[in-house]
């Protein structure tokens, strides 16, 4: 037997166990399983935070630059372009207000999975600290009007205005932006700052448009009908029946609310979630109060490169995202001077991530009564094969006599009939179904961002990409002057996603600001450099493709079907900060290499 770290588990044991559930949750339809939220779901993703019948009259008026998103990727450009001192800036969004995520999501219980002094951006600038180490929805929403308010983005703003088309006119030399409002605004640049998970998905379980019941999915919560807000107290549900499709990182939040409200609460389970600790407690004013110039940005980079692969003496932010750093170091301390081969490596880090998950699993024997509840709500793969999640009430929801956990079995959910959910023939009748199934990726950009984009010559971005993604350093695309995407292809593997929006921010924002200041009129990535970076990206990809193919299947590794395509589009890998370093050494060069200026 091959013992994990001399603690008795057994190596082959526990790559069996994970490759036999991994298997149970394969489907050969991969990201089909999902339907579109259009034509009669289309109301799933309806606005439920805005009066009806708003309207305006149609713009058709310049500027500099359109920003389309509202989210961090938006707020962020806009504040560094103000930096820089360009102000003609437009953010078209639609929503009835900035925030994005925040906007969106205001499910019971939401608030961030990472610190709150490394997620929440512009802490320093703005001269605020977050209340509490995993600051609530509300008031990551509420600093997100304060980016907007500090940078005067409000001023030119047009919201609940959606996009449907971005067109280059060769003939102005401008993007055309046109929307459901009837404008069509001329921009010179055009940041695509959509989000990375923001389109939201249903199953595609038979019978999903027959539930006769309330429905609706976590990012368009209808507190009308719930009662209470995003704190909880949701008195609506006191007589209810309510049934919950998914346990990923939104379920888990909203759970122990919904467990504490409903007369009955069913949790329908295909894959377990890994649970940690997550210890929420007040920021402690004192320590606030000695933060010195620069205390973010260096927080930040140090949760960076302990998420990322990397090592530091220091973990200043000490949480469970860090914890697997501290795991790698217990091993490589009992291993004395290991190899330090890619393969011991390698093995190593297997190691330190079997370790974290015996003490994930453990932990639900603890806080679970039941036993048999206890062994399905257990996760049998790799840490990072899922995003992580961290609570400190979800498990012990289901030690509730009005909770069931209905256990799938990795199959998901049989059907869905008028009055509720059916798995392995026995219904579950319901009064409320809520669907927290998740945003779609994976999916084509133009499907996700709900419009499409044309650019030099009448080329779509769908037909550019038709092979795969194509971008130079996931920013720039051939064929596409005065573009710049903000998105995870291509670019920084992070689980701090404002950490790549910042980077990218930056670097458009530069890009803008030294092509106004060098009178160029269009700024275009070159085909061969654009074709660079598509080879290094891939190239990179396939050192990590044997992780992701051994993955139990979800969206990171395209529920399970990841191909040479898919693994063009996924992250730039390198060291915790190489593409941060990429970015910064090119821009200090200030001779915009890769870029053809006209």
């Amino acid at each position: 037997m091959s013992t994990v770290a001399g603690v008795g588990l057994d190596r082959e044991e526990l790559r069996e166990r994970y490759r036999v559930e991994r298997e149970k949750r394969l489907r050969a339809d991969g990201t089909d399983q999902y339907v579109r939220i259009a034509g009669e779901y289309a109301h799933f993703e309806d606005d439920p935070y805005v009066a009806p019948g708003f309207t305006r009259p149609p713009r058709t008026d310049d500027v500099e630059v359109a920003l389309i998103g509202g989210g961090f990727g938006g707020l962020l450009t806009g504040a560094r372009l103000h930096q820089l001192g360009v102000e003609d800036v437009r953010i078209i969004e639609k929503g009835g207000d900035v925030g994005g995520t925040w906007y969106w999501n205001r499910y019971p219980g939401i608030a961030c999975d990472v610190e709150s002094y490394v997620y929440i951006p512009l802490l320093e600038e703005l001269d605020y600290v977050p209340v509490e180490k995993y600051s609530r929805g509300e008031e990551i929403q509420a600093h997100c009007r304060r980016i907007a308010e500090h940078f005067d983005l409000y001023r030119n703003a047009m919201l609940q205005s959606r996009v449907t088309e971005v067109r280059w006119d060769e003939g102005v030399r401008r993007w055309i932006i046109t929307t459901d409002r009837g404008d069509a605004i001329r921009a010179r640049f055009v940041t695509l700052a959509n989000g990375f998970l923001q389109k939201p998905k249903l199953p595609g379980i038979p019978g999903l448009a027959t539930f006769r019941g309330r429905a609706f999915h976590t990012s368009r919560w209808e507190y009308s009908y719930t009662g209470g807000d995003a704190r909880g107290n949701l008195t609506g549900l006191v007589d209810k029946r309510v049934g919950i499709i998914g346990t990923g990182a939104t379920a888990v939040q909203c759970v122990p609310h919904l467990g504490a409200a409903a007369a009955h609460l069913y949790v329908f389970q295909r894959t377990p979630s890994s649970i940690d600790v997550r210890a929420n407690r007040p920021t402690d004013p004192d320590w606030a109060g000695l933060l010195e110039p620069g205390w973010q940005q260096r927080r930040i980079e140090n949760f960076q490169v302990l998420t990322a692969g990397g090592w530091s003496e220091e973990d200043l932010v000490a949480d469970g995202w860090t914890d697997i750093t501290r795991k790698l170091l217990s091993v490589s301390v009992q291993q004395g001077n290991p190899d330090l081969s890619p393969e011991a490596i390698a093995e190593m880090l297997e190691t330190a991530d079997f370790l974290k998950m015996e003490e994930i699993r453990a932990r639900v024997d603890e806080l679970v009564a039941d036993p048999a509840t206890a062994e399905a709500l257990k996760p049998w793969y790799r840490q990072f094969c899922k995003r992580p999640c961290f609570h400190d009430e979800y498990l012990q929801t289901f030690n509730r006599k009005n909770v069931t956990l209905v256990d799938t079995r990795g199959r998901g959910v049989e059907r869905i009939t008028e009055d509720g959910v059916v798995v392995d023939g026995t219904t579950y009748e319901l009064d409320c179904l809520i669907f927290a199934t998740g945003f779609e990726v994976g999916t084509s950009y133009s499907r996700r961002a709900g419009f499409e984009i044309v650019g030099r010559g009448g080329r779509t971005l769908t037909e550019h990409w038709a092979n795969g993604v194509r971008t130079f350093h996931g920013i720039h695309i051939h064929g596409f002057p005065n573009l710049f995407m903000n998105s995870t292809a291509q670019s920084a593997l992070t689980v701090n996603f404002p950490y790549l929006i910042d980077l990218q921010a930056r670097h458009a924002a530069w890009t803008i600001a030294e092509a106004l200041a060098r009178d160029i009129g269009e700024v275009e990535a070159s085909a061969e450099a654009e074709a660079g970076w598509v080879d290094e990206v891939v190239t990179r990809a396939a050192r990590s493709a044997q992780f992701s193919e051994g993955c139990t299947p979800g969206y990171y590794n395209n529920e399970g079907t990841a191909d040479a395509k898919s693994r063009q589009g996924t992250f730039f890998f390198g060291a915790p900060t190489e593409y941060a370093e990429i970015l910064e050494t090119w821009r200090a060069e200030g001779t915009m290499e890769g870029l053809e200026c006209r």
